[in-house]
């Protein structure tokens, strides 16, 4: 076969990205089962830092398999574990107005964990709520994730110790289901766990505003089952 041709190279070219496309394929398809573990692993580390089991670095340390354990030994009763694009497809039908139940897990240690879903500035941005189960509305632990934030700024969502520590203590305002919660400039004064309200991040506004109505949507629908006798 003359090699020199425009037949040859057309030839040679499609069998080439066929077999890379294949190859990618088989990859991907190979790599498919761990990676939805360490996802199942991540979300799973989130939902158990916010509910005072664990630091969060310490849990990286545990490995996949201890931190399921931890979770399959420490939740009360059975719970489908719903992943970050789950919850992306739930924040729709919350937003929406729509009557879906928002997902709880409740361990034996008398926490409950409520995940929240939104938009920050340059992507989503999630997180998960702890509160006592025996009210339903005093929060224990918090932890929140993104996607693209600013590190530095919207970033310390996730990397800022110092803004989760402000939730635990405070309360949902179960009676306000339009504004459970309030992440504003300012926050609260020392002390005070009654109002619902914690400090914004200096310098990430529109982070802030996103995580605030991503608490609004979240918690607005889980204090409205609350007070029909719901999820507590």
């Amino acid at each position: 076969m003359n090699t020199n041709n425009n037949t040859y190279t057309v030839i040679y070219t499609t069998v080439i990205c066929v077999l890379v496309a294949a190859i990618l394929a088989f990859v991907s398809q190979a790599l498919k089962p761990r990676q939805e573990a360490n996802e199942q692993a991540e979300t799973i580390s989130q939902i158990l830092t916010a509910a005072q089991f664990a630091d969060k670095a310490e849990l990286q340390k545990m490995g996949n398999a201890a931190i399921i354990q931890l979770f399959n030994e420490n939740i009360d009763g059975k719970a489908e574990v719903v992943s970050v694009s789950e919850l992306k497809a739930l924040n729709y039908k919350l937003k929406a107005g729509e009557n879906v139940p928002v997902p709880t897990y409740r361990f034996k240690n008398g926490v409950k964990v409520i995940p929240i879903y939104g938009a920050g500035l340059w992507g989503p941005v999630w997180g998960y709520i702890a509160v006592d189960d025996a009210d339903g509305v005093r929060i224990v632990g918090a932890y929140f994730d993104h996607e693209s934030e600013t590190p530095g700024l919207g970033g310390k969502i996730k990397d800022d110790p110092a803004f989760r520590a402000q939730f635990k203590g405070e309360v949902i305002d179960a009676g306000n289901p339009a504004k459970p919660f309030d992440i504003v400039k300012g926050g609260s004064p020392a002390g005070n766990t009654e109002d619902s309200k914690v400090d914004a991040i200096t310098g990430a506004t529109m982070t802030s505003k996103g995580l605030d109505a991503a608490m609004d949507v979240w918690l607005g629908a889980y204090v409205k089952s609350l007070n029909h006798g719901g999820t507590k």
